[in-house]
């Protein structure tokens, strides 16, 4: 999760793809937004024989509240109780999400989508600006 909110928040910070401020509807924006973003929790409640009895996902909309929802749910004995098994957090299964909004100096708004998975471009038209995400996304270790 921190790799994940750090290579996000490294492109709203650093801008590497040379986006620039602009106004829409009588608001001025930054370069570089979040437009939308998603984090999914799942924890897994397991019997004595390691047999999963219960499955719960919780998707939060920030990164604050999806490390707060997996902390209550593992914590909360009740609900352990109820369910008949023994929480576990299935890390391997939980799922991030960030889209955000850039504005190129040509004018355009496009979208980097990033997932647990992968980065997509989207809304472009401009073959400057994949080039100019591309070669970004060529010195992201993480990326490869």
């Amino acid at each position: 999760m921190a790799a994940f909110d750090n290579l996000v928040q490294g492109v709203i910070t650093n801008n590497p793809f040379q986006c620039t401020t602009y106004n829409q509807g009588g608001s001025d924006h930054p370069p570089v937004e979040r437009s939308k973003q998603g984090y999914t929790v799942r924890i897994v409640y397991q019997d004595g024989t390691a047999k999963t009895v219960a499955l719960i996902t919780v998707r939060a909309p920030t990164i604050a509240a999806f490390t707060a929802a997996a902390n209550h749910l593992v914590a909360n004995t009740q609900l352990a109780t109820d369910l008949g098994g023994t929480p576990f957090r299935d890390t391997a299964g939980e799922k991030f999400a960030t889209t955000l909004r850039c504005h190129d100096a040509n004018g355009e708004i496009y979208f980097v989508n990033f997932s647990r998975e992968q980065v997509t471009l989207t809304s472009f038209s401009d073959d400057a600006i994949r080039s100019r995400v591309e070669t970004w996304a060529d010195t992201i270790t993480a990326l490869s």
